[in-house]
């Protein structure tokens, strides 16, 4: 499958893969872990593994794979060609995390942090090799949060492979190398073509490195931040940077239930069930206090149907 074949459907998340080569299925193989886009406010976040024999270390050093933010875009995109075209050898797989998934996962109310999800994203790519055949018997993984918690849970996750966590791995293991200009070859891919779902009007591309602390970033988010809808899917609303900006520039929402401060509120529940509001007897004095919510729309109990 081509790199090219991110989903347009830009609010889900997506994987994409290699043809998985025959030698992997039949030889010890080792595997490197590597994301990019972690942090950035606009785009997705992309996590990337490349796999190949143990024995054909030598011939994946020999393409001077190395991390992918020492290299230029042209010369991540040349490597990346070499690494697709060594298929007979070399696979790689890709699971892209859209900005719609991050934000709600971390807003939701069972909240998954960026780390959590980071994790899930490395242990599903790692599943995903193992249940297409490939014969791993090595890990190596650039960290997320401490390392030697990491490859504890890896370590349990995948009990007989060998796996090693290294911060900057990606500067220490080839095939990390490799893994990482998967990632960001992906992700720029993603973010180039990046399809708007909103009915926005022709979009500047010009959003600069996309990074909270961008001046240009900055300036796209206040020109493209609509007061009542927030943002595009292509922003992380869930970063602390946007959801500023919406707190400061946006609509105020009043809720119905909001016009109580707390004291009142609570000491008026402990009286009074919430059942109360719909029922048509509200104590032994058969007399009921109804709700603003009810009042304000006209709405009655009924007896009958």
């Amino acid at each position: 499958m081509d790199i090219s074949d991110f989903d347009a459907d830009n609010s889900v998340s997506c994987r994409l893969a290699s043809t998985i080569p025959d030698l992997c299925k039949t030889e010890d193989c080792c595997l490197g872990i590597d994301e990019a886009g972690r942090g950035p406010v606009l785009g997705p976040m992309v996590y990337g593994i490349c796999f190949c024999p143990v024995s054909k270390k030598e011939a994946l050093k020999a393409l001077k794979v190395a991390d992918s933010k020492t290299l230029s875009e042209a010369e991540r995109e040349n490597l990346f060609q070499n690494l697709d075209e060594a298929k007979g050898f070399i696979g790689w797989a890709l699971h892209i995390l859209s900005p719609n998934t991050i934000s709600t996962s971390m807003l939701q109310r069972t909240k998954c942090n960026l780390n959590t999800l980071s994790h899930d994203a490395a242990i599903g790519l790692v599943q995903f090799a193992l249940d297409s055949g490939v014969q791993l018997t090595e890990v190596f993984v650039d960290t997320v949060g401490p390392a030697e918690k990491y490859e504890e849970k890896l370590s349990k996750q995948f009990p007989g492979i060998s796996v090693t966590v290294r911060p900057k791995a990606d500067s220490l293991f080839p095939i990390v190398s490799a893994a990482s200009i998967c990632a960001k070859v992906a992700r720029d891919h993603a973010v180039k073509k990046w399809t708007f779902l909103e009915d926005l009007a022709e979009v500047d591309s010009d959003y600069g490195s996309g990074y909270p602390n961008d001046p240009k970033t900055k300036a796209w988010l206040l020109k493209y931040l609509d007061p009542l809808f927030g943002y595009p899917q292509f922003v992380r609303f869930s970063w602390s940077t946007a959801k500023a900006l919406i707190d400061s520039k946006g609509v105020t929402v009043h809720w119905d239930d909001d016009e109580e401060d707390g004291e009142k509120a609570a000491q008026r529940q402990s009286n009074r069930s919430m059942l109360s509001y719909f029922s048509a007897a509200g104590g032994s004095n058969n007399q009921t206090q109804t709700h603003r919510f009810f009042t304000e729309r006209r709405l009655k109990s009924v007896d009958t149907l």
